[in-house]
């Protein structure tokens, strides 16, 4: 079987003048649980689309376990969608919604008994076989669509926001659950969300999309550790974004003033002093301490605290920069801080790390 269990080449999608998808060039892994990442209309549901073929591309062509299926019917590809209605049949049992697929493949009733039993045991149901669609909750009828996906057996399963229309607690069990079922069937699942959280949690790597371009693909940790733009960096997580200006640059590092104080950081990409730099430092980069707590603070700036935000294992504090600059930060319970008792009005200093933080430039925006 091919590496590359999807191939996109040049793949856009037009509808009259207006540009969905620009020139898409993308490799999917045999095996991976790969998570489609971007803002509502940034074209991620219409690559969906185009890999289950309910959509045909402008340009560019379309490959399945290296098979091109450009031109080919839904029903032709061995892919199957769970979409984000689910859009199970309301007259129909359970067992009839996972069968239904089967049925239409004139397979024989022993065998579709047997898989279908065996979608529905996969996904913990299998008691539920005679009941409705309206008898279930939001969270059993999305398993119930997963069966009658997996029942059939695809290489691949595409799935459309599965999980956006269930609760904050529910939605955190069926993260864990899709990525024990995908290491369970041992086949490709492609996600599309615009939950930052359920991307960085479920998948193996991640594509962050935006205005129909891929802004970056990487692990989970590379997009939001070493984010490749401003829009990744601002869509993946909450984040820090400094002006910085460049005083002295060469080959090593950069001397820069951030926020009316100078330091010295690495020059990573060879930046130099013409360009409008950017230092990036996510809120639990930044150590925040009392005035009382620091002899000194050189190195640090000083603020006042705005808000507190209790978060049970973390506190996330708003502070205001003697510049005006407002900045979040989070702070964790730990045995050498166990209170974690910031005050709005409080003076504290803050500090990071030299090399924690990311700089871009403003072409890389």
């Amino acid at each position: 079987m091919n590496t590359n269990i999807i191939e996109l080449k040049g793949v856009s999608k037009y509808y009259h003048d207006h540009a969905i998808l620009q020139d898409v060039n993308l490799e999917v892994k045999n095996r991976e649980f790969l998570t489609i990442l971007g803002p509502s209309g940034c074209g991620k549901t219409t690559l969906l689309r185009l890999i289950s073929g309910f959509e045909t591309p402008s340009t560019g062509t379309i490959l399945i376990n290296g098979k091109d299926v450009t031109g080919l019917a839904p029903h032709l590809r061995p892919v199957n969608t769970v979409f984000q209605s689910y859009a199970l049949f309301p007259h129909m049992s359970v067992f009839d919604n996972v069968a239904f697929g089967l049925r239409c493949k004139h397979l024989a009733k022993p065998e579709i008994e047997q898989r279908v039993y065996e979608a529905l045991r996969m996904v913990k149901l299998n008691h539920l076989a005679t009941r409705k669609p309206h008898q279930l909750s939001g969270g059993q009828q999305q398993r119930i669509a997963i069966a009658r996906a997996v029942v059939n057996q695809p290489l691949v399963l595409l799935l459309d926001e599965p999980l956006s229309s269930l609760d904050y607690r529910l939605r955190k069990t069926m993260q864990m659950e899709l990525k024990q079922l995908q290491a369970q069937l041992d086949i490709t699942f492609i996600l599309v969300t615009h939950d930052q959280e359920e991307a960085l949690s479920t998948a193996d790597r991640v594509i962050v999309m935006n205005h129909g371009l891929v802004e970056q693909i990487g692990t989970p940790r590379e997009v939001y550790e070493e984010p490749k733009n401003l829009h990744v960096a601002r869509f993946v997580g909450e984040v820090n974004i400094f002006t910085t200006k460049v005083l002295e640059a060469d080959p090593e590092f950069l001397q820069v003033e951030i926020e009316e104080k100078r330091f010295t950081l690495k020059n990573t990409k060879n930046y130099n002093a013409s360009q409008t730099l950017y230092t990036l430092l996510r809120p639990e980069d930044l150590e925040v301490w009392g005035v009382n707590e620091v002899q000194d603070p050189t190195d640090m700036y000083s603020a006042v605290v705005v808000q507190v935000i209790y978060k049970g294992s973390t506190v996330d504090l708003i502070l205001k920069l003697k510049t005006g600059t407002q900045i979040l930060a989070t702070q964790f319970f730990n045995e050498d801080d166990e209170k974690l008792d910031f005050r709005p009005g409080e003076s504290v200093w803050v500090y990071w790390h030299s090399g924690w933080e990311v700089i871009l430039s403003d072409e890389e925006g």
